[in-house]
């Protein structure tokens, strides 16, 4: 548990999630680091985010703005407090010190070594902070010949392979639409934080926790590593089509398009049952999953053309009835206003002193007794500054004060 005693603005003050009583200092920009930190602090963790003089963070130069606020930033970084710290100056790294002795876990995103210089790297701090979680998150990891460059989602969907199996065949390359590699290292890192913290019960020892985008990619490929290894098969584009199970995918329908997963040999049998499809069932080509795959574009087509005069309201109908597994393809515009995920009050709005109300994604984890924070929209920069140093580091707090202000 952390020593401190404070209460944090509109954060983990009276929370009851199953982070409580964690206090996670974070220096973090754009996606990985604050998509982390996001995860803890909904789980009731302090998070205190430490950011540079004049622009903070760089997502919030990143719009649309309101009110001179970052809208994607106000989601990114709820449940937050912001401090601006000039790292590079002695003030500032004394002040960053204090914080720690506060802190639980530090979690950075910066190039590897970028702490380092200014003295505030693992090796440097663990001798004085031996409970300290420090977690980084880069492009490439903390070594490797790779791990000097400058690292970003789109290289890591390069280098992993995924893009060389998103998209259509003989197309462009195609990344996939959200920064999947940022966010699926934002969770490992997530993951990892709290088996540490687990970990420090038992040992009383703190420890640095290296995550990288490159490596999180590469974890995905678990149907590709099975084809190669198994059969020295390299995957391939197949648009929104299964890599191993037929019919798997979206397909056309009068007014739009619609996914079926009739991808067990149970579901395609119901499947078999829709419409006029009994025909399906009798056909040598098709009669078991192998074959399906091997003879999934002239499966596709024969759907498609029975589909040609149906909407996809009625083939959803259809499918449902049967009990094969099938789903709109919704715009975000439907997505944000979506009945089911109404009724499950999965959107929240966070306040912001300046803007209002702002809507929130939800966090898909649900506990059945600890409640997740649903406190305050992304902070603008620096509105903790003052509080928490009085707070935590009333030692040096005059003196910030004064750095602050040149």
């Amino acid at each position: 548990m952390s020593q401190s005693n404070g209460e944090a603005r509109g954060t983990s003050k009276n929370s009851s999630g199953p982070l409580a009583g964690i206090t996670v200092l974070e220096v973090g920009v754009f996606i990985a680091g604050p998509f982390a930190t996001m995860q803890l602090a909904d789980m009731g963790a302090r998070v205190i985010k430490v950011e540079s003089p004049g622009t903070g963070d760089a997502t919030r130069a990143s719009g649309p703005h309101i009110d001179g606020e970052s809208s994607p930033f106000m989601r990114l970084n709820r449940n937050k407090e912001s401090v601006v710290l000039d790292l590079k100056s002695e003030e500032g790294r004394s002040s960053f010190i204090a914080l720690l002795r506060t802190a639980d876990v530090l979690v950075e995103n910066l190039r590897p070594g970028s702490l380092k210089k200014m003295g505030l790297g693992y090796e440097d701090l663990k001798d004085d902070h031996p409970g300290l979680i420090y977690a980084s998150a880069s492009g490439w990891g903390q070594d490797g010949p790779l791990a000097p460059l400058a690292g970003l989602d789109i290289m890591a969907q390069a280098r992993s392979g995924l893009m060389s199996i998103t998209g259509f065949p003989d197309q462009p390359p195609v990344k996939v639409g959200v920064p999947i590699c940022d966010l699926t290292t934002a969770l490992y890192m997530a993951l990892g934080i709290v088996s540490a913290l687990y970990e420090r019960r038992i040992s009383g020892h703190g420890q640095h926790l290296d995550v990288s985008l490159f490596e999180s990619a590469v974890s995905l490929a678990v149907w590709e590593a099975g084809s190669y290894y198994g059969a020295g098969t390299v995957g391939r584009p197949n648009g929104s089509a299964h890599q191993a199970q037929a019919p798997y995918q979206a397909m056309s329908a009068k007014d739009g398009y619609v996914t079926i997963g009739a991808n067990t040999q149970a579901t395609w049998l119901r499947f078999c049952t829709a419409f006029d499809f009994a025909f399906l069932e009798e056909n040598e080509l098709f009669s078991e999953p192998a074959k399906r795959l091997e003879n999934r574009e002239a499966l596709i087509a024969i759907i498609e053309e029975k589909f040609a005069d149906r909407s996809v309201e009625e083939i959803l109908e259809e499918m449902n009835r049967v009990g094969v597994p099938a789903a709109p393809i919704n715009g975000f515009e439907q997505v944000f206003n979506d009945d089911h995920l109404n009724a499950r009050d999965y959107f929240w709005d966070a306040p912001h002193p300046r803007v209002g109300p702002v809507r929130q994604l939800g966090n898909p984890m649900r506990f059945s007794r600890s409640r997740l924070t649903h406190g305050a929209a992304g902070p603008s920069l620096g509105a903790d500054t003052d509080r928490i140093l009085d707070e935590l580091t009333p030692q040096i707090a005059t003196a910030q004060k004064a750095e602050v202000q040149r």
